[in-house]
C-alpha cells in the first residue's frame, strides 16, 4: 500500500493517509480496512490491487481518495460509536454476577468437549474397553453448534458462513 499512501500524501489527503498507514485507529486496522474497502469499491478493483491501481491510474484513485476523504469524518464517527458501544457492553457485563455471564464460556467449553468426545474420546474408550457406546449424530452436533453460535455471536458467524457458502461478497 506504499504507492497508495504516497499518492494520498501527495494529493493532500492527510486523514486518509493517516488511516491507511494505520497511524490512526485500532491496532488491527479495522478502520483502515473499511477505508481501503471504500476506496477499492470506488476504483472498481479488489483491495489487494489498490497499490497497482494507484500507479497505473492515479487520477481515478485520487478521485476515490477525495470522495472517501469527504466521508472520513462520518466513518471515524461510526467507528468511534462502535468502540464506545463495545466498552459499554464490557462494562455492563463486568458488573453482572458471574453466574449471569458464565453461560458463554461454559457453552464454548461444553461444545468443545462434545466435539472432542464425539470425534476422539468415544472411539478411544470403545477401543480400550471393547464396548460400543453410541456416538451422537454429527448432524445434531452441528445443529447444536450452529444454535449456540447464533445465540452467542448474534448470528454473525452463521450469517457470514452462509453468505460465503452462497458466494455472496
Amino acid at each position: 500500500m506504499s504507492a497508495l499512501i504516497a499518492l494520498a500524501g501527495q494529493a493532500g489527503f492527510s486523514i486518509i493517509e493517516k488511516i491507511i498507514s494505520r497511524k490512526f485507529g485500532d491496532g488491527a486496522g479495522q478502520l483502515a480496512g473499511d477505508v481501503l474497502g471504500e476506496i477499492a469499491a470506488q476504483v472498481g478493483v479488489p483491495v489487494d490491487q489498490l497499490d497497482q491501481a494507484a500507479v497505473e491510474q492515479p487520477s481515478v484513485v485520487t478521485q476515490a481518495l477525495r470522495n472517501v476523504e469527504e466521508r472520513s469524518p462520518e466513518l471515524i464517527a461510526l467507528y468511534a460509536a462502535g468502540l464506545e458501544l463495545q466498552r459499554a457492553q464490557l462494562a455492563a457485563e463486568a458488573s453482572e454476577p458471574l453466574w449471569m455471564r458464565a453461560w458463554r464460556p461454559g457453552g464454548m467449553y461444553m461444545l468443545g468437549l462434545l466435539w472432542i468426545w464425539n470425534v476422539i474420546g468415544l472411539h478411544v474408550c470403545n477401543a480400550i474397553w471393547r464396548i460400543a457406546l453410541p456416538q451422537m449424530p454429527l448432524d445434531q452436533l452441528v445443529q447444536v453448534s450452529g444454535l449456540y453460535m447464533g445465540l452467542y455471536m448474534g448470528g454473525h458467524t452463521v450469517k457470514d458462513a452462509v453468505s460465503k457458502w452462497k458466494g455472496a461478497p
